[in-house]
């Protein structure tokens, strides 16, 4: 008997077709399309301050080209620029969402690429005049840094269910090994003292890098690269998809 004469077996076969020309369509365009993306995302690090220490992998975990980038490396970096890198390739036209191959910013959140949150601003502002002050080669905060830490804590309220990044700077007096431990409970001693404050820990980040992000212009020696840095990163979880289906909404 024909397959004329079975009309559902020969929709269903034609639909198949379709299925399998569309998928081999896909990965016969998809290299293609990552490679385009891939070029775009360099463009977009360069200009954002990753320039030969980022890199961005478009690929999903089974190995298919993906508009969701792996960033790698630029651990050197402070999490403000990461933050600032992460966004300009989320920006980039094509791209769906970003994410840290390493952890030490997102701990494998997926960053949703959004306009500069206020909150960031807000925080910035607060710094820009004041610093949050510890006790000479100790993590304990000094007291007069109190009412800072409360203004920080109201700032960063309204952009709660946002990842916050904190991240510990020493000046490069003393042993760098000795500079990382510190920066490190210096940023946790923070993170306690917001959590004290009502801001959730699970949205909270610690990072420690010692002294090899000065502040521009400053001696590595100067004592005013003692700091604490936060950054404010608005997430969604993605999940990574092939280059030839849309993108989540």
């Amino acid at each position: 008997m024909s397959l004329l004469r079975k009309p559902r077996i020969a929709l269903a076969l034609g639909a198949f077709m379709i299925f399998l020309l569309a998928v081999i369509g896909g990965r016969m365009t998809g290299a293609d399309i990552a490679a385009t993306l891939s070029q775009r995302a360099d463009a977009a690090i360069e200009q954002a301050g990753g320039g030969g220490q980022v890199k961005a992998r478009f690929s999903s975990p089974n190995g298919l080209p993906s508009r969701h980038p792996v960033l790698s490396g630029g651990e050197p970096l402070s999490e403000a620029t990461r933050a600032r890198i992460a966004r300009a390739v989320g920006n980039t036209k094509g791209v769906g969402g970003v994410r840290w191959a390493d952890g030490n910013m997102l701990t494998e959140a997926e960053v949703q690429a959004v306009k500069p949150l206020h909150c960031q601003e807000d925080v910035d502002a607060l710094l820009r005049a004041r610093t949050i002050r510890f006790e000479e080669s100790s993590a304990r905060i000094d007291a007069a840094s109190a009412e800072l830490i409360d203004e920080v804590a109201t700032a960063l309220r309204p952009c709660l269910g946002s990842i916050i990044s904190i991240t510990g700077h020493t000046d490069s007096s003393g042993p760098e090994p000795g500079n990382l431990e510190l920066s490190q409970v210096r940023a946790e001693a923070v993170r306690s003292e917001l959590v004290r404050r009502g801001i959730p820990e699970d949205g909270l980040r610690v990072r420690g890098i010692g002294s090899r992000d000065p502040v521009e212009g400053l001696d590595p020696a100067d004592p005013a690269n003692r700091r604490i840095e936060f950054a404010v990163i608005a997430t969604e979880p993605i999940r990574p998809t092939p280059v030839d289906t849309p993108g989540p909404h």
